[in-house]
C-alpha cells in the first residue's frame, strides 16, 4: 500500500528513525525539557516518543514479515505499542522516580533521629553529628540544644534542625 505516493514500509522506516532519534536526544538532554512535563502533565514526552518509536517498528516489521492488510497491521501496531507504553511507565518509570526520590532527605526529617557525636560539641560551639541510616550516612554540625558540652562518640538525640545545623542533646536511653 502507498501513502501519498510513498510506500509505507518507508513511512514506517521514515518515523522510526525519526522518533529514535528524538528518544535518544530526549534520553540526553531530558533536563532541558524538564518543563515541559510540568506543562503538560498528561503528555510525558518519553511515552509519547517511546509509543511513536514501537509503533512505527512494529508498523516496519508487519509490513515486511506479513501479507496482512496495512490497516490491520497499523491497527495491531497500534494496540502492541499501547501496551509496551503501559508496561514501560508502570514497571520502568514508576519505580525510577520512586527511587530516585527514596534516596533523598528532607532537614525535617532528621529530627528525633539518632546520632552519634564524631566531633566533640562545646558550650556555644559546634561539633558533628554521624547519623547512620538505610540509605547511608548523614555528618552534619551540631550544637548542643540545651548549651552543655556533648563529648565524643554520645549518643545524641536530634531536637531541631536549622539551616542546615541539628539541635541535639544527649540520648538517655530508657
Amino acid at each position: 500500500m502507498e501513502l501519498y505516493g510513498i510506500p509505507v514500509q518507508t513511512i514506517y522506516l521514515y518515523t522510526l528513525i525519526i522518533a529514535g532519534s528524538l528518544t535518544l536526544l530526549f534520553l540526553f538532554f531530558g533536563d532541558v525539557f524538564e518543563g515541559l512535563s510540568e506543562a503538560i502533565p498528561f503528555l510525558n514526552p518519553t511515552l509519547v516518543l517511546s509509543f511513536f518509536t514501537f509503533f512505527s517498528a512494529s508498523g516496519y516489521i508487519g509490513e515486511t514479515v506479513f501479507s496482512l492488510s496495512s490497516l490491520i497491521i497499523a491497527l495491531l501496531s497500534c494496540l502492541l505499542s499501547v501496551l509496551l507504553v503501559i508496561l514501560l511507565h508502570l514497571f520502568v518509570l514508576v519505580p525510577l522516580s520512586s527511587a530516585e526520590e527514596s534516596l533523598t532527605y528532607r532537614e525535617d526529617d532528621l529530627r528525633g533521629r539518632l546520632g552519634k557525636v564524631i566531633t566533640a560539641v562545646p558550650v556555644n560551639g559546634f561539633g558533628e553529628v554521624l547519623i547512620e541510616g538505610i540509605g547511608g550516612t548523614i555528618s552534619k554540625s551540631a550544637i548542643s540544644f540545651e548549651n552543655e558540652q556533648i563529648s565524643y562518640g554520645t549518643v545524641v538525640l536530634v531536637v531541631d534542625v536549622k539551616n542546615g545545623v541539628l539541635s541535639v542533646t544527649p540520648h538517655e536511653p530508657l
